[in-house]
């Protein structure tokens, strides 16, 4: 207790701490405050326990760089106050800190594709538009010539925006033998060649938007772009890409707030369409005038093989910063990216075929066993139908329910949103079957997990500030039993029980499921083993918490979704069901959305939505047990003795109580 009180008072007190700067728990206040949108934070708070997760983690950990603050993702998730965050926090450059990769970082030509990008192109129909899109609330006087000047940062900037994928998105294959893809230091075939000279603007004569993206991708263009093994996606220099000619300008001073997101959402389906990664188009904007003294909008539409939920907030942070700067009169220049994607592209590529990646093979093979139960195996994907909005059921909680649930009951077992919604999923499967299982139920539930990928596989890496599509996608069994199912909808101690287990079963993965992708699309000896199994009938993803509501510039328009896929119809689904939730935060709270969509020859529509009504039922139990007395306890992760099990722990807290 004497070094963390120590910590503490030194944090807290105004001294730099070696960092340099003055204030550096006042610094992390401020900006988890920000990002959290609350009026202020304590430096004894932690940044779990005031709701944050993992996505606005790394919003931390990029937001603190300017400020001069170097810490990880990790350091902002675990430290129990914000001033024992402080305390550790180094300063930005000094020794080497925050300064990306030790060697040279590789950020152009031809890399191998990452497992999601190989995911995609094995999915099938329509990916070539597969994309997610952003809509933010432009400035008055937020002029044609300012959209260029903008958006040309950001794809010099972002190495990802001028993705270009010779044969399209449905070309990419997986594999760890991709020719011409040498990491640095072992081969030439991937050196960036290009000198610092070919930065800069280009093409300032390729006409107006519609007319076509002249240029876009022509630099880095390389006949031995795709062979046998499938496309390999490449990135040209800076300026190679001119970004005149993929926005679209839109006036729109008579059109009413009511008929506005409807213009503008068409106008997104039109740029969707002219998405074309084999010509190096991979983004589109849309810049709607209303006019010098009314905001407008500026729509991004982005091939999902470039973007991400981290990429928009990191994207819409650069927008801010980049109007700043012409309003000031000066040139925008986002800040810099301390590690290119395609450097990350190369640390994979070595990682899938390690030693201790191939350690896990025996772990996924023996998660994707097949069970009787439904949502307990696996399926086939290539049975599935369509993706349809027929098939589609969006459910809302109330701010009383989604407060503590998100913010309460994370903190009840150290843990993070994610245990929290995951328990209550596997609580609803094992309810939503329960009549036709009965007491011969397994009560095993497997879900494919989608995370944000942003892990930190060896040191040296910063990725707080690279765009791109990092996503991962890894199976999780959750074998349970029997609970009851009765005293866990009554929010009685069985649902903190089954927290405990589910958190338990997260950690125990290793580096938050990255090595399964690796495996499966990454690696050409375990890849087809791993493809024969099938994959996990549901799927899930929970895409964060997002401010809703906020009028200032630069923030999420009204009546659009913030970031999730879409694509022209026809495209496969990737699961039996699948749910997709995000948390927002609006005047009068936050709140939990939940879109389940599901093939239509998978399950009928009822079954579906019995499931979300019984998903969300096990949630609002979850948020009634935070005030339980004696709700909070330990599990085995929280502890370093080794060997000590939930009942040993659960043992000491009975015995020494309010001591622990």
């Amino acid at each position: 207790m004497t070094d963390l009180d120590r910590s503490t008072t030194l944090a807290g007190g105004g001294v730099d701490g070696g960092t340099g700067v003055p204030d550096p728990a006042g610094t992390l206040c401020a900006l988890i405050a920000d990002v959290l949108g609350l009026a202020a934070v304590d430096p004894g708070q932690s940044f779990t326990g005031l709701g944050g997760d993992s996505i606005q983690a790394i919003q931390i950990v990029s937001r603190a760089r300017p400020a001069g603050l170097l810490v990880t993702t990790r350091e902002v998730l675990r430290s129990e106050t914000v001033a024992a965050l402080a305390a550790g926090a180094r300063a930005v450059g000094r020794s080497g800190a925050g300064t990306g990769p030790a060697r040279p970082a590789r950020r152009f030509g031809p890399f191998a594709p990452t497992p999601i990008m190989a995911w995609l192109g094995e999915l099938g129909g329509p990916v070539d538009t597969y994309n997610q899109s952003l809509v933010l609330r432009s400035p008055a006087g937020f002029g044609a010539e300012d959209a260029v000047r903008v958006v040309q940062a950001l794809l010099d900037t972002h190495d990802i925006l001028r993705l270009r994928v010779p044969g399209g998105a449905g070309a990419i294959r997986g594999g760890a033998d991709i020719p011409g893809t040498d990491i640095p230091g072992t081969g030439s075939a991937g050196a960036d060649t290009a000198g610092a000279d070919t930065a800069g603007a280009a093409g300032e004569d390729a006409g107006e938007a519609g007319a076509g993206a002249a240029g876009a991708g022509a630099a880095g263009s390389d006949s031995t772009g795709s062979d046998s093994t499938g496309a390999r996606p490449l990135v040209p220099p800076p300026g190679s890409v001119d970004a005149r000619a993929l926005i679209e300008h839109v006036e729109a001073g008579a059109v009413g707030d009511e008929e506005l997101p409807g213009l503008v959402t068409e106008r997104i389906r039109a740029a969707r369409r002219l998405l074309a990664p084999a010509e190096g188009i991979v983004l589109r904007a849309v810049r709607v005038d209303r006019g010098p003294a009314r905001q407008g909008r500026l729509a991004l539409v982005v091939h999902h093989l470039a973007v991400d939920g981290v990429s928009w907030r990191i994207l819409q942070d650069d927008l801010r910063s980049c109007w700043e700067a012409l309003a000031a009169g000066r040139a925008p220049e986002p800040a810099p990216v301390p590690t290119p994607f395609a450097h990350w592209a190369d640390l994979l590529r070595a990682d899938a075929t390690s030693g201790r990646r191939m350690a896990e093979a025996v772990r996924w093979t023996d998660t994707l066993r097949p069970a009787p139960e439904p949502l307990g195996g696996v399926c086939a994907a290539d049975r599935l139908d369509a993706e349809s909005a027929v098939n589609r059921h969006t459910l809302t909680l109330p701010p009383e329910v989604t407060g503590p649930l998100l913010t309460v009951a994370p903190g009840l077992v150290n843990g993070t949103v994610n245990d929290v919604l995951l328990t209550g999923l596997a609580l609803a499967v094992l309810a939503w079957r329960r009549p036709d299982t009965g007491d011969g139920d397994g009560g095993s539930v497997l879900v494919d997990i989608e995370g944000h990928g942003r892990e930190e596989i060896t040191d040296g890496v910063d990725l707080s500030r690279t765009v791109g599509w990092f996503t991962t996608m890894y199976p999780v069994r959750f074998d349970l039993g029997l609970p009851d199912l009765a005293d866990a909808r009554a929010g009685g101690p069985t649902v903190g029980a089954v927290l405990r287990q589910v958190k338990e079963t997260l950690r125990s993965i290793p580096d938050h499921g990255i090595g399964h992708g690796l495996l499966r699309h990454g690696n050409s000896r375990t890849g087809p083993g791993l493809a024969a199994l099938g994959i996990p009938e549901i799927g899930f993803n929970y895409l964060g918490r997002f401010p809703m509501g906020d009028t200032a510039d630069w923030a999420a328009a009204p009546g659009h979704d913030f970031a999730l896929d879409d694509a022209d119809e026809g495209l496969p689904m990737a699961h039996a069901v699948e749910v997709n939730a995000a948390a927002h935060e609006g005047p009068d709270g936050l709140t939990l959305s939940a879109t389940w969509t599901w093939a239509g020859n998978a399950y009928p529509a009822d079954r579906v939505r019995a499931l979300a009504d019984e998903w969300f039922a096990m949630l609002r139990a979850l948020a009634r047990h935070t005030a339980l007395p004696g709700a909070a306890g330990l599990t085995p992760s929280d502890v370093s003795l080794t060997g000590l099990s939930q009942a040993d722990l659960d043992a000491f807290e009975s015995q020494l109580g309010d001591l622990l």
